[in-house]
């Protein structure tokens, strides 16, 4: 970040909630059994990310963590279900 974009602490705290997502979501993808979908869902999220990375509205960002936090919890129980 260079000094003219200084991050507001709003800012500064849904960066830091876009980045735990994202660093949760990468941590449950390790735990899929199958490599290949391991991958496809690796891409998928790093490609989420980058497509989203430049939104500023703030309405449209708690929405999108929102999703991904959705997104989360649904990987979670899947792999859960299909450990037991």
């Amino acid at each position: 970040l260079t000094a003219d974009r200084l991050l507001s602490p709003s800012q500064f705290l849904r960066r830091q909630q876009v980045l735990q997502l994202y660093r949760q979501i990468l941590r449950a993808i390790r735990d899929v059994p199958a490599e290949a979908d391991r991958h496809y869902l690796k891409d998928w999220a790093r490609e989420e990310f980058r497509r989203n990375k430049d939104a500023t509205e703030e309405d449209a960002i708690r929405m999108m963590i929102t999703q991904g936090n959705m997104q989360l919890q649904e990987l979670q129980r899947t792999l859960k279900l299909a450990k037991s």
